[in-house]
């Protein structure tokens, strides 16, 4: 029987209604979004190699056959299952299974690289002769996620605290000794970078962790990590003053008393000089803060994202945008950071932000969807 045009209208109206519904209650259950999130991630990038180890696949296009596994990822995989542990929908032997691959995976320093270190070395993945390797020197970045989940896991099972404990000690006494430069007071890059170096005096910006930074002090009882977050603070403040939006660079040329923001291609692309997809970590980084330097810096990130149209993935420091599109890499971590600042003057934000929940969580892009749970399991409260 052929049908009418109201007919067709009929259905057309119920569709939209149904699907209307689906994303009332998918917006509106905090529970429901975050459980849902976290699962979808969790079966999309965590991968087994071992029935004792986990690691989080970074391989682009989620590719299971040659999967990647960084540092970074074990930090963020760590520090997502003990949020989701909380909620109760993970288990001390999933995080087991984190450090486990962590503990199998450490790095070597040394001109032969013949001794052992409790940081991680930062990639491994198969070569050229399919054989699964791990790279050499590590990145600071993922040793401080993985140190700060140690610490966290140490708090949520009290029965295996002075497991944990011990082993963030004693991979935060590696950071202190392998990461870190004495005369800027401040986190190098990676264990890659000593004195002769010519990136000895450069800072990534989204390493300034102050809450982080914090934690470790009260767990190790080691007042040096006082010390770091005093410096790179003071460093990230000075690069705020620079530009009316308060945004600063992926990475910075650092000095005891100063910073400026490196050159085009310093590092790896055009825009190491520019709000991209390091610096856009560090709405989320300082938010947790109570430290004044930190919601300082924040608070003049958040007015100049509160005036934009619509938030896009980076900007020059003079505000310019350098696309027209918009990202979960850069949109999870200000929403992060609005919801802990909720009722301050950028509520606007975390409204507008709410989109990176408004579909699938996606399967193809860690970065994107690692950052997107977070934020979820920290912000949809």
């Amino acid at each position: 029987m052929k049908l009418n045009k109201y007919t067709w209208i009929f259905v057309g109206l119920i569709a939209a209604v149904y699907l209307g519904t689906l994303l009332w209650v998918r917006l509106t259950n905090p529970v429901y979004l975050q459980q849902n999130m976290y699962r979808t991630w969790e079966k999309s990038y965590v991968m087994h190699p071992r029935a004792n180890q986990s690691f989080v696949n970074t391989s682009t296009n989620n590719n299971h056959q040659k999967p990647v596994a960084l540092s970074e990822s074990q930090g963020y995989g760590m520090w997502i299952t003990i949020m989701a542990a909380k909620k109760g929908w993970a288990s001390r032997q999933d995080f087991d299974r984190f450090v486990n691959y962590w503990l199998a995976h450490r790095d070597y320093v040394g001109d032969q690289h013949q001794t052992p270190t409790y940081l991680m070395s930062w990639r491994q993945c198969y070569n050229r002769h399919h054989q699964w390797v791990a790279d050499v020197n590590s990145a600071t970045d993922g040793d401080v996620y993985i140190d700060m989940a140690l610490a966290q896991a140490a708090k949520q099972w009290p029965s295996k605290a002075d497991y944990y404990r011990s082993l963030a000690k004693k991979l935060s006494r590696d950071i202190l000794a392998y990461e870190y430069n004495p005369q800027t007071r401040a986190l190098t890059v990676g264990d890659w970078v000593t004195k002769d170096s010519s990136y000895w005096r450069l800072m990534r910006t989204s390493d300034v962790m102050p809450f982080m930074f914090k934690t470790l002090a009260e767990t190790t009882g080691d007042s040096r990590w006082q010390t770091v977050n005093n410096a790179m603070l003071d460093r990230l403040i000075d690069l705020s003053r620079q530009h009316q939006t308060g945004l600063v660079p992926d990475f910075a040329w650092i000095t005891r008393n100063s910073a400026k923001p490196v050159k085009p291609k310093t590092i790896s692309t055009k825009q190491d000089g520019s709000y991209d997809f390091n610096a856009c970590r560090v709405p989320m980084m300082m938010a947790a803060s109570d430290d004044p330097r930190a919601q300082k810096i924040l608070r003049k990130m958040l007015r100049f994202f509160s005036h934009q149209q619509y938030v896009t993935a980076g900007y020059s420091l003079s505000g310019k945008r350098l696309v027209k599109y918009q990202s979960a890499s850069f949109s999870a971590p200000i929403f992060f950071a609005v919801s802990h600042h909720r009722g301050e003057g950028f509520d606007n934000l975390f409204d507008s932000q709410k989109y990176i929940f408004s579909r699938p969580l996606t399967r193809k892009n860690y970065y994107d969807a690692t950052l997107t749970v977070i934020a979820a399991l920290e912000g949809l409260n």
